[in-house]
């Protein structure tokens, strides 16, 4: 044979590349885009890979673009894009995937040559086997993060800076949700274990398992039956907080995409739970999630702005409301990177203003004694702490009910969990209750 073909493991790095080059060089969303790029790649290994590999460089932009940058006699042209997002492919791939060399150089110049452009696949292989021999120039880890962001952290989090910073750029782990209702999680781990998967159970949340390695969901047993969830172990605490008590009437206020309905629903089925999002393509996926793990039945599914009483609400008061409010996703960087890219400090203002409207509205669709839990995937303390000091100040009737150690730090009325700690996301978490007597109480 002359040269490298477009041979196996071609298709997923095309698949990243022209996925990461609407993200970076047309400000696309990568949820959007890997929704609409997956689904062509039959084999879920290599939609995952595809997925890992559009990860990997979204978290570390700045030192792949200045590896290309230091190393390329002169930049690329607006028309190759798309070679360049390939690039940075293959970049993340020997760096922070650490993929074997063979491997990855091989199939990116396949890749290339499957993109049409088999005059450049030698400028593929190149710089490939360069970054082999020398690894790639050191970058800071903020150098990607817009200044405006950069000084919030620093200033909400001055001792914690360098090590948010690290855990957003770091590969995070899978945490499976089991569903009780289906099996435990005892019976769950030995399934993964006689595949070969290693699975972890967890002390603090009690469905939880976390994988030591990643697994494509369509190699998990039973997902498709609704026997495993993948949600990270601080979504999951959600339902910790709030802790409805048997039979319930609770409203999950911005429900979608449905992985914490469904995890109350599936600790107690006779929960009266509604499920509310402003979007109704946002309400399907929160009816898809709920019938993969056979509750499509016991909720009440709505769309409608949640802070529009009169909208959707029948008058009748909720026991316990959880409030997965808007926010600027901080929290969950290394999951969403291309956060960085797409958030502007006008946004932070907006959503700001929509969180304390969110929290004044559902306030009065709660019965007295009932209970609020106020949750953000945020490190913003204008986001958190401060929101719900603001919230307790104007709000008579409030009472701040502390959470203990296993949802973070204190901050605040709340607590907040940093990115990594625990292995787990960025998350802040507050429970109020409503003064007055409640006719249900709750656990």
């Amino acid at each position: 044979m002359s040269g490298p073909t477009t041979g196996a493991g071609a298709a997923p790095r095309v698949v990243a590349a022209r996925v990461l080059d609407a993200v970076l060089h047309r400000g696309r969303s990568l949820k959007a885009e890997l929704a609409a790029a997956l689904p062509k790649l039959a084999d879920p290994r290599d939609r995952a890979l595809a997925e890992a590999i559009a990860l990997a460089v979204l978290r570390q932009p700045a030192r792949y673009e200045q590896a290309l940058d230091r190393w390329m006699a002169k930049p690329l042209p607006r028309r190759d894009g798309e070679l360049r997002a390939l690039l940075l492919a293959g970049l993340a791939q020997l760096d922070a995937l650490r993929l074997p060399a063979y491997a990855a150089v091989d199939a990116t110049v396949g890749a290339a040559r499957a993109m049409g452009r088999a005059h450049q696949a030698g400028l593929a292989n190149a710089l490939l086997r360069r970054a082999q021999r020398e690894g790639l120039p050191e970058v800071a880890p903020d150098a990607h993060w817009p200044e405006w962001l950069r000084a919030r952290l620093a200033r909400d989090w001055p001792q914690e800076l360098s090590a948010i910073l690290a855990a957003s750029a770091a590969l995070p782990p899978q945490w499976l949700r089991v569903n009780r209702q289906r099996t435990t999680v005892e019976a769950y781990r030995a399934r993964l274990d006689a595949l070969g998967i290693e699975a972890h159970p967890d002390a603090v949340r009690p469905e939880a398992l976390r994988l030591a390695s990643p697994v494509p969901v369509a190699l998990l047993p039973g997902f498709g039956e609704g026997e495993v969830s993948v949600q990270d172990a601080s979504a999951q605490q959600c339902a910790d907080a709030l802790a409805p008590s048997t039979g319930a009437r609770v409203l999950d206020a911005c429900a979608a995409p449905g992985g914490k309905s469904a995890h109350l629903l599936e600790r107690d089925p006779t929960l009266r739970l509604t499920a509310l999002d402003i979007d109704p393509a946002r309400v399907a996926l929160v009816r898809a999630t709920l019938a993969r793990v056979g509750l499509g039945q016991e909720a009440r599914l709505l769309a409608a702005d949640a802070s529009d009483l009169a909208a959707w609400w029948d008058g009748v008061p909720f026991d316990a409301i959880l409030l997965d409010a808007p926010c600027s996703a901080t929290g969950i960087v290394r999951r969403q990177p291309d956060v960085l890219r797409h958030r502007r400090e006008s946004d932070l203002h907006a959503v700001v203003a929509t969180q304390a409207p969110l929290l004044d509205a559902l306030w009065r669709a709660l019965a007295p004694g009932g209970v609020l839990l106020y949750a953000t995937c945020s490190i913003l303390v204008e986001e958190n702490a401060a929101q719900i000091d603001a919230f307790l100040a104007r709000t008579p009737d409030a009472v701040a009910e502390p959470l203990d150690a296993r949802f973070g730090r204190a901050s605040g009325a709340g607590r907040q969990r940093l990115p990594g700690e625990d292995d787990a996301d960025g998350f802040f978490y507050a429970r109020v209750r409503k003064g007055g007597d409640s006719e249900s109480g709750d656990s």
